[in-house]
């Protein structure tokens, strides 16, 4: 074991980087101070020595001469004993310390020797932290958002007051927490073990959705992040910060019933406009097998019939059978079925397939038409009978409005077009034209212009456009008149022949 020398402890007391301050233990005087505390106070050892508790600590009450005497003889009495005491400096400046009086039996005699060391810092980073934290839980009283830290099996190692009121849990009391697991639904708790597992160390937030059932049977969403953390000697574990959407995520559910309402009203509101076409077609050719047959029977009884008569009478009936079953055919072969679903089909093929029913209009109407198709299909993915909804709508009303005009301007022209990745359909008229303060209010819900021929109004068609990722507008059209229009994205692939 290395041998020190006496002057050996003393440089090494001098190269501390802690002040000590020897007083003795008998009288309290200063005896000696290292460098340390030297540098600290702004004396030096001379200047120190005859030094009292007046003349080194602070002014305040609890810092008097025998408060600080009661100190040191507790150390003398107990062997060690520590206060916060406020050392002054040469120039004034008070020191807030932490020191520790021990009693130490040397030689010469007992002394009691002091350390102590600067804690103002400390003092004052904890008043900040005091501070922070308090500032902190205001901020969050106010937040709408909760925050936990989940542990194994989604435990909650931490949960903010927010988050137990969002997640309907009573204040802390001190009772254990359930699971988050066990408060969600069995969809979203299989969703949260993944998340949980995918947000490793290091790794970015990932965003999730779940859904809660509380004690009151209430089925409450949440849109929350999640990210791992682990904060060395504190918290470890996946830290989520949520908020609640259920009321968003009910609206959004009211938008979707509304939309297949509207929709639902559409597909039938088809039917409707078959049936009336029906009606209206299969009036003449039922009418005419009825006059037929008479005429057959007729000429059965009659004592001059002949079998080539009554064939005849007979074929033209048939005939007639067969343009009526043609008729059903057309308005079966467009309406489909009611619940169709989104598949590629060729806008050419809907504004074709709708024609026959704009013609029946037209003719009752007494306006002529005028159709253009694109020379090269136009494939798009849409529901049919959707898509052909709105074109009745658009070419109904256009034939409506040239009811109203003279004869010679009772004018409608439909077509499409393309242009670029887009497909196009147009209606133009030769009416009065629309005010242009219009425009932007005829497809609001709100213009309270005529009811169209097939119903489903101006309003819908945007919704079923939008749906389907197109744009619909209206425009004055050139030489006078309305010119209603409706975009939709062809398909991938499907560039311009050469």
């Amino acid at each position: 074991m290395a041998q020190f020398e006496p002057d050996d402890f003393k440089r090494m007391a001098d190269a501390m980087s802690s002040c000590i301050i020897v007083h003795d233990a008998a009288t309290k005087a200063i005896l000696w101070a290292n460098p340390a505390a030297c540098a600290v106070l702004g004396f030096t050892l001379d200047e120190l020595l005859p030094l009292k508790a007046p003349d080194m600590s602070g002014r305040a009450a609890q810092y008097g001469r025998d408060v600080g005497l009661r100190w040191l003889q507790g150390a003398v009495e107990r062997g060690i004993n520590v206060i916060e005491w406020c050392y002054r400096a040469k120039n004034g400046e008070e020191i807030m310390s932490e020191a520790i009086a021990t009693l130490v039996h040397l030689a010469r005699g007992d002394v009691v020797m002091v350390q102590f060391r600067d804690i103002a810092r400390e003092e004052q980073a904890r008043r900040e932290m005091k501070r922070l934290e308090s500032r902190l839980t205001e901020f969050m009283q106010d937040s709408d958002e909760g925050v936990a830290v989940l542990g194994a099996d989604s435990r909650f190692d931490y949960l903010s007051t927010t988050g137990r009121k969002l997640l309907g849990l009573a204040p802390a009391t001190g009772a254990t927490l359930p699971h988050l697991a066990t408060l969600c639904t069995p969809e979203t708790r299989r969703e949260l073990a993944q998340i949980q597992a995918l947000a490793l160390p290091h790794g970015p937030a990932l965003q999730f959705v779940f859904e809660t059932e509380q004690a009151t049977g209430a089925r409450r969403w949440f849109q929350a992040s999640c990210r791992h953390i682990d904060i060395e000697g504190d918290l470890r574990g996946h830290l989520l910060h949520f908020r609640d959407i259920t009321a968003q995520v009910e609206a959004d559910q009211a938008r979707r019933d509304q939309q297949a309402a509207l929709e639902y009203l559409a597909r039938h509101n088809a039917m409707g406009e078959m049936a009336g076409a029906i009606a209206h077609e299969l009036s003449q050719p039922l009418a005419a097998i009825r006059n037929y047959l008479q005429g057959s029977l007729l000429r059965l009884r009659s004592s001059e019939a002949t079998r080539e008569g009554i064939g005849a009478g007979l074929e033209a009936a048939a005939r007639q059978v067969d343009h009526a079953s043609a008729i059903i055919k057309s308005v079966r072969d467009y309406v489909v079925k009611l619940e169709q679903t989104e598949a590629p089909a060729d806008l050419n093929g809907i504004l074709a397939d709708t024609r026959y029913f704009i013609e029946l209009k037209a003719e009752e109407a007494g306006v002529r038409l005028a159709f253009s198709f694109a020379p090269d299909p136009l494939m798009v993915s849409c529901e049919k009978v959707l898509i052909g909804q709105v074109v009745l709508n658009l070419a109904f009303n256009a034939i409506e409005e040239m009811q109203r005009l003279p004869e010679p301007r009772r004018l409608v022209r439909i077509g499409t077009a393309r242009d670029g990745d887009k497909a196009y359909v147009s209606v133009q008229d030769q009416g009065n034209g629309i005010d242009a303060a219009l425009h932007e209010r005829l497809f609001d819900g709100f213009f309270t212009s005529k009811v169209s021929g097939n119903g489903i109004g101006l309003a819908l068609c945007k919704n079923i456009i939008g749906r389907h990722r197109g744009d619909i507008w209206a425009e004055a059209a050139p030489g006078g008149g309305a010119l209603f229009q409706f975009s939709l994205p062809l398909l991938p692939g499907q560039e311009l022949r050469p």
